[in-house]
């Protein structure tokens, strides 16, 4: 009878643990000294906060074409960092003209004074908050990042990052930033049909249905808005040369490799820094026989 009873009780507590181990934990903090970047990643029903072992080496001097962007980010973080109010920002526009290439560098010149970045996936926004209570009482400055960001109606994502940003009974902490980067002026797409609840005040004023103010509800959130635009021309030649010079590729190739880079932004119908990049990559790693 005794044995028995010990199978059952050792049974009972194999089911236990299996148990636990898919039930929800506390996130709980990583090795702070391990990076200056980290990634929230879901492992089951667990979150986890791991350290990012190589960090873009983008230097601010390395972004061309958006020094007025460059400015207004670099203001705010400036202040953040020195234990100011700052503004959660919101960087939207053309695609491959440096969003988020410009917060890489921000977090590379703000390093050495206590800036670090956490980068959290969309579908991983419901679990802001315990970030946020897990770096709240940290003497560092948190970013936390969301890139490529855009949402479809009714994801929960949406209303968790309205309630952290500006909304929640809960203040946030004084030591956390919001910073997200979208091709959607206001995240949420815009269609024709919301348009169609706009009505006219008696005093003549348009006013907007609410399928457009919940929309726009979420990004004023934001205190700072910067807007990318598409390169010039002149502005895209400006980094294919600057990448070129960073890859070692000789000044005497440079008017041969301008005709080239024209004919490569064109294919891909786009004249922007992640274009003049790839180009850079391609002509860099050609072989004298493969030619122009």
């Amino acid at each position: 009878m005794n044995e028995r009873f010990e199978r059952l009780l050792a049974r009972a507590e194999a089911l236990i643990d299996r148990i636990e181990a898919i039930l929800p934990q506390p996130l709980c903090a990583p090795d702070w000294s391990a990076s200056v970047a980290f990634r929230y990643r879901k492992r089951g029903a667990h979150g986890v906060l791991e350290p990012v072992r190589h960090v873009a080496a983008i230097r601010l001097d390395d972004l061309q074409a958006i020094d007025d962007q460059k400015a207004k980010v670099q203001r705010n973080l400036e202040r953040f960092v020195r234990g100011l109010p700052a503004n959660n920002v919101l960087l939207t526009g053309a695609r491959g003209t440096g969003k988020s290439s410009l917060i890489k560098a921000c977090l590379n010149a703000y390093a050495g004074e206590g800036l670090r970045l956490i980068e959290v996936d969309k579908a991983d926004l419901t679990d802001l908050p315990d970030i946020v209570e897990v770096v709240a009482p940290r003497p560092e400055r948190f970013l936390v990042f969301c890139d490529d960001l855009s949402f479809e109606e009714g994801e929960p994502g949406y209303k968790a990052l309205k309630s952290i940003l500006d909304g929640s009974v809960a203040a946030a902490s004084p030591n956390v930033l919001i910073c997200a980067t979208s091709n959607r002026r206001h995240l949420l797409p815009e269609k024709m049909r919301d348009n169609l609840a706009a009505t006219y005040g008696d005093d003549g004023e348009l006013h907007p249905g609410e399928a457009v103010e919940e929309k726009v509800s979420l990004s004023e959130r934001f205190g700072l808005w910067v807007s990318f635009y598409p390169f010039s021309q002149d502005e895209y030649l400006a980094v294919v040369r600057q990448w070129l010079a960073a890859y070692g590729v000789p000044e005497a190739q440079w008017d041969e490799a301008r005709r080239a880079a024209l004919v490569w932004a064109l294919e891909r119908g786009a004249r922007s820094g992640r274009v003049a990049y790839q180009f850079a990559r391609d002509w860099a790693g050609r072989t004298p026989t493969e030619g122009a």
